[in-house]
């Protein structure tokens, strides 16, 4: 494993210690021949559900095996960076066998997220119904966000892209565009939410840019956020109800030509990442580490590079980040997706037409 300091910058004065990481990892191709597969959930059964961009469903044994394409899902509009996205299974599965399904569909306007939730009954999802449709919809194939993830008390967040060409709109309260939005599970606005007043009470933070990571804290039940930057400029954040994360009015990153987005990096009122990325590893996927099989990575954080090819880990200690690795770069896989599963391994998705599952143990 290659210790990895030079890419990250902390947001507050800090200082990376001189770890040494010495766990051996094990990893096995638990499946191939996904389609871009873009999100994975589990059930209790210890089976689970992966998406696959192009427009699939498929549910994976605990041995890697794969079923075809689950009947009764939407179609999605796979163009661009947009598909079959983001999936989360509801926190009372067992009771209510709730599936949720974030993609990109089509609209006369152009194309949005939207959230659907379904009823898993073998393989097939029975009794669809949307919970979730972002507004407005714009033509573009870029910038979909679509990371499902349920609090401790049962709210579902949903992250929401700029879209690309609507930037400017991130700062507006009033739509869903560079947004995290905060539902009851049907799709019901939380009495609670920080702009019940405006014209979208569904929005629980702003200024995002393409939320492609979001995951909740073992222990103080925040939601923890990454940035996907432009050139330079992915963050991790804790997301609090109400804030403004700045984009694009502060960014420390520019755009892919080298123009400059902004001359600000910070201004009162906006938050400042807990973490920076200069040059961007281009984040997707994100979970903290709770499990038994690596006792030593207990509270880390585990999250795809798909730029660097490799799995970042960020090392936590007393909520503060002290030190930060890459991990399986000689594979040089794009990994699009980082699931802990009830085993306690850690499984990956990778961003491939022939993508893989792989699934991490001690070595």
């Amino acid at each position: 494993m290659k210790k990895f300091i030079g890419l990250a910058a902390c947001a507050v004065s800090c200082v990376f210690s001189a770890l040494t990481f010495a766990t051996q990892i094990k990893v096995e191709e638990l499946a191939s021949g996904l389609k871009h597969p873009w999100g994975m959930a589990f059930l209790p059964s210890g089976d689970a559900l992966i998406t696959e961009r192009a427009g699939g469903v498929r549910l994976m044994s605990k041995t890697g095996q794969l079923s075809p394409a689950i009947s009764g899902v939407p179609k999605a509009a796979v163009v661009g960076q947009g598909g079959l996205l983001g999936i989360a299974v509801d926190p009372d599965f067992n009771s209510n066998r709730h599936v949720y399904i974030c993609m990109s569909v089509e609209g006369e306007d152009g194309r949005g997220s939207e959230v659907f939730r379904g009823t898993l009954n073998g393989a097939s999802l029975q009794n669809v119904t949307q919970v979730f449709e972002m507004l407005p919809k714009v033509d573009s194939a870029h910038h979909f966000g679509c990371r499902i993830v349920f609090d401790s008390d049962g709210y579902m967040f949903i992250s929401l892209g700029d879209r690309g060409s609507k930037k400017e709109e991130s700062q507006n309260k009033d739509n869903h565009i560079g947004t995290v939005v905060r539902l009851n599970k049907d799709g019901t606005v939380p009495s609670d939410n920080p702009f019940l007043d405006g014209k979208a009470p569904e929005v629980f933070s702003y200024g995002h840019r393409n939320v492609q990571g979001m995951t909740l804290h073992p222990q103080t039940g925040e939601v923890w956020t990454h940035e996907h930057g432009p050139k330079g400029g992915d963050e991790i954040n804790i997301l609090g109800a109400g804030k403004n994360y700045g984009w694009p009015t502060i960014t420390y990153g520019v755009n892919y030509n080298g123009s400059i987005i902004t001359d600000k990096t910070e201004m009162d009122g906006m938050e400042q990442p807990l973490v920076k990325y200069v040059p961007s590893i281009a984040p997707s996927g994100m979970t903290f580490y709770t499990g038994d099989e690596f006792p030593e990575w207990k509270g880390d954080v585990f999250m795809g590079s798909l730029k660097f090819r490799h799995l970042h880990h960020v090392k936590m200690e007393e909520g503060k980040v002290v030190a930060q690795n890459e991990l399986l770069t000689e594979r040089e896989d794009r990994i699009r997706d980082v699931v802990q599963g009830p085993d306690g391994a850690l499984y990956l998705l990778t961003d491939a037409p022939d993508g893989k599952v792989l699934k991490l143990t001690k070595g």
